[in-house]
């Protein structure tokens, strides 16, 4: 016999995909809570929320088999209701309506106020900047944008998160005071494009005054840019980086190749000579700045000559931290308009090769830190180690910052100076200064 329904509904949120998938799930956690309900994060609750990401095939079907895995939940009693929101029911409503139709509801990306209804919640707009972070309480995800103006031929982003539309300043202030104020030490700021930021409100990029505003904001000791596009980049940047010891001497700026004919086919809007001049404009600038990019290979048309030209520049630009991806055949794009004629296995040993070189670089540039101290901030405790980061490293896809705790105590979320006394090729290993031993 079913008891549940009686008791008060408890929301369970769930969350897949990306950094601005994680602040969509705040925010409306934090909308459910103004509104008096009790709301968990991938915990147990009897109304669940999936936030699904449809950006490419893997991401997708993460998400069909979580929302099956949530209905097999429903058929057996220990769910009342599955409502599905996010990218992958924005991009394919009719279709899972249609596949799928024992999730109660589903909503798109813009649907905010349509689901806390469902939800019998009411939608507050004065909550400017009232999140549950479910982040670890030392850093939060900061969305200064949403949408996409890019016509990148291999991306479903606009169709899923429509046109560019920045957050005003003052709203973004707001937002991280209240971080500030709940302990949050470091931004990570998030947008499709942060580099076209302000032109909408401001008709004018205006990523550095942004910048220069968070900064003066107390408690708040490190920011750090995700996701900036290399065309049209605005250069009064680095000047904030270098300047501003708050700023991270970091930056996330997705190359996706550099073969001329690939980057045209990509529509990025840039080339080979362009980019890389752009690169040594960025260390120059900031000459001890980590830089991340991400790559795809297996693109439509890339030959083993595009792929060789690839690998050459990887080997040249020596990018402290690097990611790379297989091109995923995306319907409604420009690129499916063309041939997918890169065999899958093609794709990954690509991939692979790329990461082979990308671990050689990343060992090497790590035994350079070895005998050096550096300020890190501890995320967690995981088996025997405090895991920490140095301003070089994002959460969850860069190097850490390995501490044994069985030799040494060090307090989560706050800031320690680390000696480096080993490193492998992602993980550094260090003895904390002037800490405390853990007495064990």
């Amino acid at each position: 016999m079913r008891t549940r329904s009686l008791k008060k509904n408890k929301i369970n949120v769930v969350t897949l995909g990306c950094s601005k998938n994680v602040y969509d799930s705040e925010v409306l956690m934090g909308q459910l809570k103004a509104s008096g309900k009790e709301v968990v994060h991938e915990e147990e609750g009897n109304v669940v929320v999936i936030n699904t990401c449809g950006f490419i095939n893997n991401a997708k079907e993460e998400s069909v088999n979580t929302i099956l895995e949530y209905l097999q939940k429903k058929e057996a009693g220990e769910v009342d209701k599955v409502f599905v929101t996010g990218c992958l029911s924005e991009r394919y409503k009719p279709d899972l309506e249609k596949e799928i139709p024992d999730v109660d509801q589903y909503f798109g990306t813009s649907d905010l106020p349509i689901l806390l209804k469902a939800l019998g919640a009411d939608y507050k707009h004065e909550l400017i900047g009232e999140r549950l972070t479910t982040t670890p309480k030392n850093y939060a995800y900061l969305k200064i944008a949403e949408g996409c103006d890019r016509p990148c031929s291999f991306c479903a982003i606009p169709l899923m998160r429509g046109k560019h539309r920045s957050t005003p300043i003052e709203d973004l202030v707001t937002e991280a005071e209240k971080l500030a104020a709940n302990g949050v030490k470091e931004l990570i700021l998030i947008a499709q494009d942060l580099t076209y930021y302000g032109l909408d409100l401001y008709k004018k990029r205006a990523l550095a005054e942004l910048l220069k505003a968070l900064v003066k904001i107390d408690g708040i000791e490190w920011i750090r840019l995700h996701y900036a596009f290399p065309t049209g980049f605005p250069v009064d940047v680095l000047e904030v980086i270098r300047e501003e010891p708050k700023v991270c001497n970091y930056i996330d700026i997705p190359l996706q190749h550099i073969s001329d004919k690939i980057l045209k086919s990509m529509r990025r809007g840039t080339t080979y000579e362009k980019t890389t001049s752009l690169l040594k404009d960025f260390r120059k600038a900031v000459p001890n700045m980590a830089i991340r990019t991400t790559l795809i290979v297996g693109y439509p048309g890339e030959t083993e000559e595009d792929f060789q030209i690839l690998k050459d520049w990887v080997k040249e630009m020596r990018f402290e931290r690097l990611g790379c991806f297989t091109y995923s055949h995306e319907e409604n794009t420009h690129a499916y308009n063309l041939e997918d004629d890169v065999p899958e296995e093609v794709k990954e040993q690509r991939a692979s090769e790329i990461m082979d070189i990308q671990s050689q670089i990343s060992w090497e540039l790590n035994q350079e830190k070895v005998g050096h101290t550096y300020r890190c901030i501890i995320d967690r405790k995981e088996g025997n180690y405090f895991v920490g980061r140095t301003e070089f490293d994002s959460p969850d896809v860069d190097n850490e910052v390995l501490i044994d705790a069985a030799e040494h105590y060090v307090r989560i979320g706050e800031f320690v100076e680390v000696e480096i006394t080993d490193a492998g090729d992602f993980d550094l290993y260090g003895v904390p200064v002037n800490a405390e031993d853990s007495g064990k």
